[in-house]
């Protein structure tokens, strides 16, 4: 009985040691572990591929309008502006002051102007030219938002379904070997909290990411909206002194 005992015990000291390298772990799971792997993997590097686009845009973004109020409240001619930027607007706040006054120009070229009905229904048209344009600009900066949310919520739920499937798998080879020391059942154990890891790996910067540049595009939105307010009530101002 002794005898047996120590060969047993020799046996497993002299059995190399299982590589529990973040590739060794890898290497050595499941198919079904790999694969929930690797869509962790591909969902972390495409979380932060947007995380830097949408901060570096943002900024980009919040620059450009910091310009471009400066040079409307300037003093300057709006007509001059308009001409200046019409063909390609560089960003959203452009585009609304375009779209409202290529609108205007369409109008008083057409002579629209020459009633009350026709000056309101043209001070309508700007509004709505204005919020579409504004919908439509900030539709272009919330994409992939959602794709940050998705992956904050089921990341994790992810890594845990390969860490079920991981363990299930290390309790089979326990129960094939008849053998329960640690040398059997650590390996098994450490690729399936190796896929939890991941999972929270992708969920934590997703989540915070999230959080922060939807605050940071709602306050650009309502500077966006500001801007419209004020736009429309200069026009207006204008369409009432035609009277």
């Amino acid at each position: 009985m002794e005898n047996a005992a120590v060969d047993a015990a020799n046996l497993a000291g002299s059995a190399p040691p299982a590589d529990l390298t973040i590739i060794g772990l890898f290497m050595q799971a499941d198919i079904i572990v790999k694969v929930v792997i690797l869509i962790l993997l591909l969902a972390s590097f495409w979380t932060w591929a947007i995380i830097f686009d949408k901060v570096i845009r943002i900024r980009r973004l919040t620059g450009q309008a910091d310009k471009f109020e400066e040079s409307f409240w300037s003093g300057g001619s709006l007509e001059e502006l308009f001409d200046r930027i019409s063909n390609r607007p560089p960003d959203p706040m452009s585009a609304i002051f375009v779209a409202a006054m290529r609108e205007w120009r369409r109008s008083a070229a057409k002579g629209l102007l020459g009633t009350d009905q026709l000056r309101t229904s043209l001070q309508d048209r700007i509004e709505r030219v204005m919020d579409i344009t504004l919908g439509r600009e900030m539709e272009q900066l919330e994409r992939h938002l959602i794709y940050l949310a998705s992956v904050g919520s089921s990341a994790p739920f992810i890594g845990l379904f390969g860490t079920v499937w991981g363990i299930m798998n290390s309790f089979a080879s326990i129960a094939a070997a008849k053998n329960t020391t640690l040398a059997v059942v650590a390996p098994g154990i450490a690729e399936a909290l190796f896929a939890t890891a991941l999972g929270l790996v992708a969920a934590i910067p997703a989540v915070l990411a999230y959080n922060k540049l939807s605050g940071d595009i709602s306050r650009y939105g309502h500077r966006l909206e500001a801007f419209s307010g004020e736009f429309g009530a200069i026009l207006s101002r204008q369409l009432e002194e035609k009277r």
